[in-house]
Protein backbone atom coordinates (compact mmCIF):
# COMPACT_ATOMS: atom_id res chain seq x y z
CA UNK A 1 0.00 0.00 0.00
CA UNK A 2 2.79 2.38 0.82
CA UNK A 3 4.29 1.99 -2.56
CA UNK A 4 1.37 2.60 -4.25
CA UNK A 5 0.60 5.91 -2.47
CA UNK A 6 3.27 7.51 -4.36
CA UNK A 7 1.97 7.11 -7.90
CA UNK A 8 -1.48 8.35 -6.51
CA UNK A 9 -3.10 10.89 -9.04
CA UNK A 10 -3.70 14.20 -7.44
CA UNK A 11 -6.56 15.50 -9.94
CA UNK A 12 -8.52 12.34 -9.17
CA UNK A 13 -7.56 12.79 -5.04
CA UNK A 14 -9.23 15.98 -5.62
CA UNK A 15 -12.76 14.28 -7.26
CA UNK A 16 -12.65 11.90 -4.86
CA UNK A 17 -12.40 14.99 -2.11
CA UNK A 18 -15.49 16.54 -3.64
CA UNK A 19 -17.18 13.17 -4.05
CA UNK A 20 -16.99 13.61 -0.09
CA UNK A 21 -18.25 17.31 -0.19
CA UNK A 22 -21.08 17.13 -2.95
CA UNK A 23 -22.36 13.48 -2.24
CA UNK A 24 -22.91 12.54 -5.66
CA UNK A 25 -20.99 11.59 -8.76
CA UNK A 26 -23.65 13.69 -10.99
CA UNK A 27 -23.02 16.85 -8.34
CA UNK A 28 -19.40 16.15 -8.88
CA UNK A 29 -19.89 16.55 -12.59
CA UNK A 30 -21.79 19.47 -12.74
CA UNK A 31 -19.87 21.41 -10.85
CA UNK A 32 -16.45 20.67 -12.12
CA UNK A 33 -17.68 20.50 -15.68
CA UNK A 34 -17.40 16.80 -16.45
CA UNK A 35 -19.37 14.03 -17.64
CA UNK A 36 -20.76 11.70 -14.79
CA UNK A 37 -19.36 8.54 -16.56
CA UNK A 38 -15.49 10.80 -16.48
CA UNK A 39 -15.41 10.96 -13.07
CA UNK A 40 -16.94 7.41 -12.43
CA UNK A 41 -13.74 6.50 -14.15
CA UNK A 42 -11.35 9.08 -12.88
CA UNK A 43 -12.80 7.52 -9.59
CA UNK A 44 -12.10 3.52 -10.68
CA UNK A 45 -8.56 4.65 -11.91
CA UNK A 46 -7.95 5.89 -8.63
CA UNK A 47 -8.99 2.80 -7.31
CA UNK A 48 -6.36 0.52 -8.98
CA UNK A 49 -3.85 2.92 -8.14
CA UNK A 50 -4.83 2.92 -3.97
CA UNK A 51 -5.33 -1.26 -4.51
CA UNK A 52 -8.37 -0.84 -1.83
CA UNK A 53 -11.76 -0.03 -2.45
CA UNK A 54 -12.95 3.24 -2.01
CA UNK A 55 -16.66 3.61 -3.13
CA UNK A 56 -19.15 1.13 -2.19
CA UNK A 57 -23.05 1.33 -3.57
CA UNK A 58 -25.90 2.96 -1.69
CA UNK A 59 -29.07 2.34 -3.43
CA UNK A 60 -28.52 4.35 -6.30
CA UNK A 61 -25.94 6.15 -5.17
CA UNK A 62 -22.04 5.18 -3.89
CA UNK A 63 -20.47 6.44 -0.45
CA UNK A 64 -16.67 6.76 0.33
CA UNK A 65 -15.24 3.56 2.25
CA UNK A 66 -13.06 4.12 5.51
CA UNK A 67 -10.06 3.83 3.15
CA UNK A 68 -11.61 6.56 1.04
CA UNK A 69 -11.71 9.10 3.97
CA UNK A 70 -8.31 8.59 5.37
CA UNK A 71 -6.95 9.42 1.45
CA UNK A 72 -9.55 12.64 1.75
CA UNK A 73 -8.14 13.45 5.18
CA UNK A 74 -4.73 13.49 3.64
CA UNK A 75 -5.97 14.69 0.20
CA UNK A 76 -6.27 18.27 2.09
CA UNK A 77 -2.67 17.96 2.93
CA UNK A 78 -1.35 17.61 -0.28
CA UNK A 79 -3.61 20.05 -1.42
CA UNK A 80 -2.25 22.83 0.64
CA UNK A 81 0.91 22.05 0.24
CA UNK A 82 0.83 21.92 -3.12
CA UNK A 83 -0.59 25.41 -3.29
CA UNK A 84 2.52 26.47 -1.16
CA UNK A 85 4.69 25.39 -3.64
CA UNK A 86 3.47 26.66 -6.75
CA UNK A 87 3.73 29.91 -5.12
CA UNK A 88 6.83 29.67 -3.90
CA UNK A 89 7.70 28.86 -7.41
CA UNK A 90 5.99 31.93 -8.34
CA UNK A 91 8.01 33.76 -5.87
CA UNK A 92 11.32 32.67 -7.33
CA UNK A 93 11.02 34.54 -10.58
CA UNK A 94 11.01 38.27 -11.24
CA UNK A 95 8.02 38.93 -12.58
CA UNK A 96 4.06 38.15 -11.72
CA UNK A 97 3.01 36.49 -14.50
CA UNK A 98 0.21 33.76 -15.36
CA UNK A 99 -3.47 33.92 -15.06
CA UNK A 100 -5.70 34.83 -12.33
CA UNK A 101 -9.11 33.99 -12.17
CA UNK A 102 -11.58 36.20 -10.25
CA UNK A 103 -15.11 35.40 -8.75
CA UNK A 104 -16.65 38.33 -7.20
CA UNK A 105 -20.07 39.78 -6.35
CA UNK A 106 -21.79 42.67 -8.66
CA UNK A 107 -21.00 46.12 -6.54
CA UNK A 108 -17.60 44.83 -6.28
CA UNK A 109 -17.48 44.26 -9.86
CA UNK A 110 -18.53 47.65 -10.20
CA UNK A 111 -16.70 49.65 -7.78
CA UNK A 112 -14.02 47.91 -6.36
CA UNK A 113 -12.49 45.47 -9.08
CA UNK A 114 -11.75 47.98 -11.82
CA UNK A 115 -9.48 49.89 -9.95
CA UNK A 116 -7.61 47.31 -9.16
CA UNK A 117 -7.57 45.98 -13.24
CA UNK A 118 -5.79 49.40 -13.78
CA UNK A 119 -3.50 49.18 -11.40
CA UNK A 120 -2.46 45.82 -12.26
CA UNK A 121 -2.15 46.33 -15.79
CA UNK A 122 0.47 49.52 -14.99
CA UNK A 123 2.38 47.05 -12.24
CA UNK A 124 2.36 43.60 -13.68
CA UNK A 125 1.45 43.72 -17.20
CA UNK A 126 2.25 40.10 -17.77
CA UNK A 127 -0.67 39.00 -15.09
CA UNK A 128 -3.48 38.37 -17.12
CA UNK A 129 -6.77 38.64 -14.63
CA UNK A 130 -10.28 36.92 -16.28
CA UNK A 131 -12.93 38.31 -14.17
CA UNK A 132 -16.16 36.29 -12.89
CA UNK A 133 -19.45 38.22 -11.48
CA UNK A 134 -20.71 35.31 -9.13
CA UNK A 135 -22.43 35.60 -5.70
CA UNK A 136 -20.18 34.84 -2.91
CA UNK A 137 -21.66 31.24 -1.69
CA UNK A 138 -21.52 29.64 -5.24
CA UNK A 139 -18.01 31.41 -6.02
CA UNK A 140 -16.58 29.75 -2.72
CA UNK A 141 -17.54 26.43 -3.85
CA UNK A 142 -16.18 26.50 -6.71
CA UNK A 143 -12.74 28.34 -5.57
CA UNK A 144 -12.32 24.76 -3.19
CA UNK A 145 -13.27 23.07 -6.65
CA UNK A 146 -9.96 24.97 -8.25
CA UNK A 147 -11.96 26.73 -10.88
CA UNK A 148 -11.06 30.48 -9.51
CA UNK A 149 -7.82 31.58 -7.36
CA UNK A 150 -9.46 34.52 -5.60
CA UNK A 151 -13.16 35.20 -4.69
CA UNK A 152 -14.24 39.13 -3.62
CA UNK A 153 -17.34 38.00 -1.18
CA UNK A 154 -19.36 40.16 1.00
CA UNK A 155 -21.15 39.00 4.40
CA UNK A 156 -24.02 40.98 6.20
CA UNK A 157 -24.33 41.69 9.52
CA UNK A 158 -25.70 38.87 11.30
CA UNK A 159 -25.71 36.52 8.62
CA UNK A 160 -21.99 34.95 9.02
CA UNK A 161 -21.01 32.59 5.65
CA UNK A 162 -19.78 29.19 6.71
CA UNK A 163 -16.89 28.97 6.78
CA UNK A 164 -14.34 26.25 4.65
CA UNK A 165 -11.45 24.14 5.93
CA UNK A 166 -9.78 24.44 2.66
CA UNK A 167 -9.75 28.17 2.74
CA UNK A 168 -8.06 31.14 3.81
CA UNK A 169 -10.38 34.47 4.40
CA UNK A 170 -8.65 38.16 4.43
CA UNK A 171 -11.73 40.93 5.55
CA UNK A 172 -10.44 43.86 3.48
CA UNK A 173 -13.36 46.72 4.33
CA UNK A 174 -16.74 47.24 5.39
CA UNK A 175 -19.59 49.03 3.59
CA UNK A 176 -22.61 50.84 5.58
CA UNK A 177 -25.92 50.00 4.51
CA UNK A 178 -28.60 52.28 3.82
CA UNK A 179 -32.42 52.94 2.96
CA UNK A 180 -33.04 54.15 -0.15
CA UNK A 181 -35.68 56.20 -1.07
CA UNK A 182 -37.25 58.38 -4.04
CA UNK A 183 -36.55 61.83 -3.20
CA UNK A 184 -40.28 62.94 -4.16
CA UNK A 185 -41.33 60.84 -0.86
CA UNK A 186 -41.85 62.36 2.04
CA UNK A 187 -40.73 59.42 4.53
CA UNK A 188 -37.49 60.18 6.62
CA UNK A 189 -37.54 56.27 8.22
CA UNK A 190 -37.99 52.91 7.97
CA UNK A 191 -41.09 52.77 9.87
CA UNK A 192 -42.69 54.80 8.04
CA UNK A 193 -42.50 53.00 5.13
CA UNK A 194 -44.67 50.06 6.36
CA UNK A 195 -47.10 50.91 3.88
CA UNK A 196 -44.75 51.47 0.74
CA UNK A 197 -43.34 49.05 -1.97
CA UNK A 198 -40.04 47.51 -1.66
CA UNK A 199 -37.53 46.01 -4.11
CA UNK A 200 -35.22 43.23 -2.50
CA UNK A 201 -32.98 40.96 -3.19
CA UNK A 202 -34.39 36.88 -4.10
CA UNK A 203 -35.54 34.74 -1.38
CA UNK A 204 -33.05 32.88 0.02
CA UNK A 205 -30.03 35.37 -0.38
CA UNK A 206 -28.27 36.72 2.97
CA UNK A 207 -28.99 40.30 1.72
CA UNK A 208 -33.18 39.25 1.52
CA UNK A 209 -32.90 37.60 4.69
CA UNK A 210 -31.12 40.42 6.56
CA UNK A 211 -33.86 42.91 5.08
CA UNK A 212 -36.37 41.01 5.94
CA UNK A 213 -35.47 40.90 9.15
CA UNK A 214 -34.77 45.07 9.74
CA UNK A 215 -37.89 45.94 8.45
CA UNK A 216 -39.58 43.33 11.13
CA UNK A 217 -37.15 44.83 13.68
CA UNK A 218 -38.98 48.28 12.58
CA UNK A 219 -42.37 46.50 13.42
CA UNK A 220 -44.06 45.51 9.64
CA UNK A 221 -43.50 42.90 6.84
CA UNK A 222 -42.26 44.30 3.81
CA UNK A 223 -44.68 44.55 0.70
CA UNK A 224 -41.84 42.95 -1.74
CA UNK A 225 -43.24 43.97 -5.41
CA UNK A 226 -40.21 43.69 -7.09
CA UNK A 227 -36.98 41.15 -6.83
CA UNK A 228 -33.70 41.10 -8.76
CA UNK A 229 -30.21 40.73 -7.50
CA UNK A 230 -29.08 43.46 -9.56
CA UNK A 231 -28.76 46.52 -7.30
CA UNK A 232 -28.54 49.02 -10.30
CA UNK A 233 -32.02 47.62 -10.84
CA UNK A 234 -32.98 48.16 -6.98
CA UNK A 235 -31.85 52.01 -7.63
CA UNK A 236 -33.39 52.56 -10.77
CA UNK A 237 -37.02 51.51 -9.29
CA UNK A 238 -35.79 53.93 -6.28
CA UNK A 239 -35.33 56.55 -9.02
CA UNK A 240 -38.51 56.26 -10.32
CA UNK A 241 -40.82 56.74 -6.98
CA UNK A 242 -41.88 52.97 -7.35
CA UNK A 243 -39.95 51.47 -4.33
CA UNK A 244 -37.94 51.58 -1.43
CA UNK A 245 -34.84 50.00 -0.82
CA UNK A 246 -31.99 48.93 1.72
CA UNK A 247 -28.80 48.79 -0.25
CA UNK A 248 -24.85 49.68 0.40
CA UNK A 249 -22.98 52.49 -0.35
CA UNK A 250 -20.83 50.84 -3.16
CA UNK A 251 -24.27 50.39 -5.02
CA UNK A 252 -23.42 54.12 -5.30
CA UNK A 253 -26.72 55.48 -4.44
CA UNK A 254 -25.33 58.94 -3.77
CA UNK A 255 -24.90 58.89 -7.68
CA UNK A 256 -28.18 59.27 -8.59
CA UNK A 257 -29.95 62.71 -8.23
CA UNK A 258 -33.67 61.17 -7.54
CA UNK A 259 -32.45 59.15 -4.49
CA UNK A 260 -32.17 59.78 -1.01
CA UNK A 261 -30.17 57.47 0.72
CA UNK A 262 -30.52 57.42 5.06
CA UNK A 263 -28.85 56.53 7.74
CA UNK A 264 -30.56 52.80 9.63
CA UNK A 265 -30.24 52.79 13.37
CA UNK A 266 -27.03 51.34 14.83
CA UNK A 267 -25.71 51.93 10.86
CA UNK A 268 -25.35 48.29 9.96
CA UNK A 269 -22.24 47.43 7.63
CA UNK A 270 -21.61 44.40 5.36
CA UNK A 271 -18.58 42.86 5.55
CA UNK A 272 -16.49 42.75 2.28
CA UNK A 273 -13.77 39.91 2.41
CA UNK A 274 -11.29 38.01 0.53
CA UNK A 275 -11.45 33.85 0.25
CA UNK A 276 -8.47 31.85 -1.21
CA UNK A 277 -7.40 28.35 -1.07
CA UNK A 278 -5.34 27.54 1.98
CA UNK A 279 -2.03 27.68 1.48
CA UNK A 280 -2.24 30.36 -1.75
CA UNK A 281 -2.41 33.67 -0.16
CA UNK A 282 1.54 34.19 -0.43
CA UNK A 283 1.28 33.47 -4.63
CA UNK A 284 2.78 36.45 -6.34
CA UNK A 285 -0.76 37.10 -8.06
CA UNK A 286 -2.70 36.80 -5.81
CA UNK A 287 -0.98 38.70 -3.65
CA UNK A 288 -0.28 41.61 -6.02
CA UNK A 289 -4.56 41.26 -6.84
CA UNK A 290 -5.22 41.76 -2.78
CA UNK A 291 -2.88 44.55 -3.01
CA UNK A 292 -4.02 46.69 -5.60
CA UNK A 293 -7.61 45.96 -4.40
CA UNK A 294 -6.60 47.29 -0.73
CA UNK A 295 -4.93 50.59 -2.86
CA UNK A 296 -7.82 51.42 -4.60
CA UNK A 297 -10.89 50.48 -1.93
CA UNK A 298 -10.99 53.94 -0.08
CA UNK A 299 -11.15 55.88 -3.99
CA UNK A 300 -13.73 53.63 -4.94
CA UNK A 301 -16.21 54.06 -1.75
CA UNK A 302 -15.88 57.85 -1.97
CA UNK A 303 -16.20 57.84 -5.52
Amino acid sequence: MLRKVAMLDLRRLRLLRELRRRGTITAVAEALSYSPSAVSQQLAALEREAGVRLLEPTGRRVRLTAQADLLVAHTEVLLEEMERAEAALARSLNETVGTLRVAAFQTAVLNLVPQALAKLEQEHPGLRVEVTELDPEVAVTALVAGEFDIVVGEEYPGHPLPRSRQTERTDLLTDELRLVTSAGWSERSLPELASRPFVMEPPGTTARDWATAVCRQAGFEADVRYTTTDLQIHLRLVERGLAAALVPDLSGPGDRPGVVARRLLGRPRRQIFTTVRRGASVHPKIAAFTTALTSGKDAAAAG
